[in-house]
């Protein structure tokens, strides 16, 4: 029987989508300021439904495994927006010491574990956290997320097979938004839907309107409860599209204006808005908006004023620190 929300749920859900919305919005406009961000910025502008759904539906005890594309996932997951954006910065504040910027995030004290940037890469590592938690008779489960564009990863593949052969407890969430790079869905992928590949693992597929926020997050805690208690693995697709090219520096003139206008019209946000509105839950976002912005104006100062790491701290907080011996680095 599906989970019927109270309001505060519902408000969560949607202020989660508008914060995710507001911080990517300042990733864009840092990302076209001269010197303000280092490296690539991969944003998940029109996503924003898969990472509320997807990440409410988790326990504190859940696992998250991420890619490239991971602002919203940490956001929804409730990691601060500032030690965030100075980590994107490059900071000494941020989540890693500035050591890891946009692309290597990890927040092991919301148990955000890892972000991979190698495309189809997240999948397979997050076996190892599944796997832990199967030997460890956890109640818990690992969800990882990735693109359809990386869904054709050998990686991807390995990772099902080994989930379904030894039932480990995660959730695969397919986050399908139509292109993989400057490539669209029919280019590179020989089925239409990435959920028809579950079948031939042995583990349960569903295909959701990723761009329902509700709808998300119903069918992604069912799966989960199902992972938790043993069942095996699942596989949850999220159709939604990239809004934004695939990094900011991409100006995407190879999508269909047409197409990207119409999907415009399915903006999650607005949708769900609208829902709440007509559920008497809501009477205006501009509360909400202003909450979201001034928590990113806040993330913004603190980011600023953080100073970059220090040159001789960059073996600081790894896994084996080097040392000197007789002159020479071990």
């Amino acid at each position: 029987m599906q989970k019927q929300f109270d309001q505060e749920q519902r408000l969560a859900l949607l202020s989660n989508m508008i914060l995710i919305r507001a911080f990517e919005d300042t990733i864009t406009a840092l990302a076209h300021a001269e010197g303000r961000l280092p490296g690539m910025q991969i944003t998940c502008h029109g996503q924003e439904a898969c990472a509320a759904g997807v990440v409410q539906a988790l326990t504190g005890s859940d696992v998250i495994v991420t890619n490239h594309r991971s602002h919203g996932h940490m956001l929804a997951r409730g990691v601060d927006p500032k030690p965030l954006l100075a980590e994107i910065m490059g900071k000494k504040d941020g989540l890693n010491q500035g050591k890891s910027g946009t692309l290597h995030l990890a927040d092991p004290s919301h148990n955000v574990l890892m972000t991979s940037t190698v495309v189809g890469a997240a999948p397979l590592l997050a076996m190892g956290a599944a796997f832990a938690q199967q030997y460890r008779q956890e109640q818990a489960a690992t969800c990882v997320f990735f693109g359809d564009g990386a869904a054709a990863e050998g990686s991807v593949h390995e990772a099902m097979n080994m989930a379904g052969l030894w039932k480990l407890p995660v959730l695969f969430v397919c986050e399908s938004n139509g292109w993989a790079g400057a490539q669209a869905h029919a280019e590179h992928c020989s089925i239409s839907r990435i959920v028809d590949r579950a079948a031939a693992y042995g583990m349960a597929g569903e295909v959701v309107d990723g761009n329902d926020v509700e709808a998300v997050y119903h069918i992604a805690a069912r799966l989960l409860s199902d992972c938790r208690q043993g069942r095996g693995p699942a596989l949850l697709e999220c159709r939604t599209y990239r809004m934004h090219g695939h990094g900011e520096h991409d100006s995407q003139h190879y999508v269909d204006k047409t197409e990207l206008a119409a999907w415009a019209e399915r903006d999650p946000i607005i949708r769900y808005a609208q829902v709440l509105r007509e559920a008497g839950v809501l009477e205006s976002t501009e509360a909400l908006e202003k909450q979201a912005k001034a928590l990113v104006d806040e993330a913004v100062a603190f980011a600023d004023a953080s100073p970059y790491p220090l040159p001789e701290e960059a073996l600081d907080h790894i896994y084996v620190r080097s040392f000197a011996r007789e002159g020479k680095v071990i």
